[in-house]
């Protein structure tokens, strides 16, 4: 018997992890984004990472089409970009009202955030209700700042040393 949705979700909260918005452009989307806590590196060689998208997740269906995009690592105090691009706003009033700039690879890239990985595609599986993309790094931007993370159902900053 596996464990209830409701402790799994409390043993999660423990777990504190970066917040990413994951974003992507297509000739039939336009840009699109998303927010992911679920990012993590995978290779070394090659450079891969991988991002986990709820199937529902209209973003997923640019990333088909494009089969590339970013990471956007966010830097703190943008959990107000965390919030916009978590849902409640639609994909154009997402990033009319972020700081954005096109990367190398023609994906959308946050200005403002902490870094932005750029990837293609080489790699989709279905787990659950969640799709696990993997992308091989073809270019990173690291911007100075310090991270948001996300812990308890709660945004925090590291605290000083």
């Amino acid at each position: 018997m596996t464990v209830s949705v409701d402790d799994f979700k409390k043993a999660l909260q423990l777990w504190a992890s970066g917040v990413s918005v994951v974003t992507t452009h297509s000739e039939k989307f336009g840009n699109q984004g998303m927010t992911v806590t679920a990012f993590t590196s995978v290779s070394l060689t090659p450079p891969q990472i991988l991002v986990c998208l709820n199937q529902q997740a209209d973003t997923g269906e640019g990333i088909d089409e494009s089969q590339h995009f970013a990471v956007n690592v966010l830097s703190a105090g943008q959990q107000d970009v965390s919030n916009q691009f978590a849902g409640g706003s639609n994909q154009q009033d997402r990033f009319a009202n972020t700081p954005w700039q096109t990367g190398e690879t023609g994906m959308p890239l946050l200005t403002e955030s902490l870094m932005s990985l750029e990837c293609k595609v080489v790699g989709k599986v279905l787990a659950g209700t969640h799709w696990i993309v993997i992308g091989e790094v073809q270019h990173a931007t690291c911007r100075p700042g310090e991270p948001v993370l996300y812990y308890r159902g709660n945004y925090c900053q590291l605290a000083d040393s």
